[in-house]
């Protein structure tokens, strides 16, 4: 059984100020790891994003406790998936010489974050491995003419 929060819960944040290319920089620096060292990788990170970051972590935590009724603490939660989309992109004009403009683009980008426990993922019967784990038969080699 999966224990990561359904996607109807899953905390994102939309249109956040600043490139998903920055934003990006921050999420593969906490994919992968547990909430206690995410958290104080965003913490301490100087990037912008990293707050925003930060509360949308918090926030899956707290969706993950309440859906599994279940202490966080106890049960090994890690980043199990941490997507960054590119969001609107709001287009401004600033003045250049010889009466020219050049176009300034704002852009913005989505979070969307998933919390998982790796208790539930590591406790697999061991027959379910087996069956993944079987090969096909070996062929037999062909016949020397």
């Amino acid at each position: 059984m999966q224990s990561s929060a359904r996607l109807r819960n899953n905390p994102k944040t939309n249109n956040n100020a600043g490139s998903s290319r920055k934003a990006r920089l921050v999420a593969d620096q906490i994919r992968g790891l547990s909430i206690d060292k995410a958290l104080g990788i965003l913490k301490f990170s100087t990037k912008d994003v990293s707050r925003r970051m930060e509360q949308v972590l918090l926030c899956a935590v707290n969706n993950w406790k309440q859906e599994n009724k279940l202490d966080p603490a106890d049960q090994n939660l890690f980043v199990k998936e941490i997507r960054i989309d590119a969001g609107k992109t709001m287009k401004r004009f600033q003045a250049a010489p010889h009466g020219r403009a050049h176009r300034i683009r704002k852009r913005t980008h989505h979070i969307y974050l998933t919390v998982a426990s790796k208790a539930a993922e590591i406790s697999t019967p061991v027959a379910e491995v087996a069956k993944t784990t079987e090969s096909k038969p070996k062929r037999k080699p062909a016949a020397k003419s």
